[in-house]
């Protein structure tokens, strides 16, 4: 199994979204991304790199 944790970029900041993420989607936007235990983020902006060897998902949000 692929887990990977994801970060998350607004301006100059960058924080772990979520860790053990299990799944992506994407619908313009909006992506939302779900951990093996099932909890879920939505944030609205882009990957910007996905890091499969080293479990590492980036993406740029939007502000809000």
């Amino acid at each position: 199994m692929c887990l990977a944790t994801v970060y998350g970029r607004k301006q100059e900041e960058e924080s772990i979204l979520i860790k053990n993420a299990s799944r992506i989607d994407v619908d313009g936007r909006k992506i939302c991304i779900r951990d093996i235990m099932g909890a879920e983020v939505i944030v609205e902006g882009a990957i910007t790199m996905v890091d499969l060897a080293n479990s590492v998902v980036k993406i740029n949000c939007t502000e809000e």
